[in-house]
């Protein structure tokens, strides 16, 4: 259906937009009841009628979406020809409800790096509502085996396998996604995190690793021509400061608590550390 199809691609492209229901129907309606059509700041997709009915679902959409309102609304509309009316009169001789439901923006993370704290980080976050981007340069990390507890994830799931170059997959993903690096290759670490502090669209980013792994990175960066607060854009280490131990599950707990954080609006978040990286 066409609305579903919006809504998926509102989601993958990390757009608002509203889906709006025609919800009942009394006498006459263009269109039945369970009609849906979805509304973003600058285009629509499907219909619930046309005329006056749609044009006010979708002038009060997109007002939702300029507010920022996330609490859905319930409309009635009257299809009379002596009912006010603003965009041209509709006299059907119904009256429709409608339900406008925003639909947010979820958060979208891409985990470079399928090893052993990747994979248990996968399996949390999996259980969200947000979009999640799984990179590696080594096949097996990726097969269908390997990713088998995935299986019923909540979220979005893509995989990209790229055997070469795999931060030529920094530029292709979504506005605002949040970025952790955590390969099993230091040098591939490096090109990620040159490559993430080139791209202006990321959110955060996360570097797993020790103190003097990220000495070496910093001076690194710094050659190829990062600026101080640039590199400071890299948080290093990951997760959450008060939550020790070295066990990849253990880690991913700490690193998948700062991202809900991070998520959750919560200011402090962008600030906090942990001791547990290897």
């Amino acid at each position: 259906m066409e609305w579903m199809r919006a809504v998926q691609r509102l989601r993958e492209q990390r757009v608002p937009g509203v889906l709006v229901t025609l919800t009942s129907v009394r006498g006459h309606s263009p269109r039945e009841a369970g009609a849906k059509m979805v509304v973003s700041a600058d285009r629509t997709w499907a219909t619930v009628g046309g005329g006056n009915l749609e044009a006010v679902a979708i002038e009060r959409a997109r007002a939702m979406l300029t507010e920022g309102l996330a609490v859905p609304e319930a409309l009635k509309v009257s299809l009379s020809d002596k009912a006010p009316y603003q965009h041209g009169v509709q006299c059907c001789g119904g009256e429709v409800e409608l339900l406008l439901e925003p639909l947010p923006l979820v958060p979208s993370v891409a985990i470079f790096g399928m090893g052993h704290v990747g994979l248990e980080l996968a399996r949390i976050l999996a259980r969200h509502d947000l979009e999640l981007h799984l990179v590696d340069s080594r096949a097996t990390q990726l097969e269908p085996e390997q990713l088998r507890g995935l299986d019923d994830a909540v979220a979005g799931i893509h995989v990209h396998q790229v055997p070469v170059l795999p931060e030529l997959v920094i530029g292709e993903l979504p506005e605002g996604t949040h970025v952790l690096v955590m390969t099993h290759d230091h040098a591939e670490d490096a090109a990620l995190c040159d490559a993430a502090l080139r791209a202006s669209h990321l959110g955060s980013i996360g570097l797993i690793g020790s103190s003097a792994k990220w000495s070496r990175f910093k001076a690194k960066l710094a050659d190829e021509g990062h600026a101080p607060e640039a590199i400071a854009r890299i948080t290093t280490p990951i997760g959450l400061p008060d939550l020790g131990g070295k066990a990849p599950a253990t880690i991913a707990v700490s690193v998948a608590a700062r991202l809900l954080q991070l998520f959750s609006g919560d200011p402090t978040a962008s600030e906090q550390h942990t001791k547990v990286n290897p």
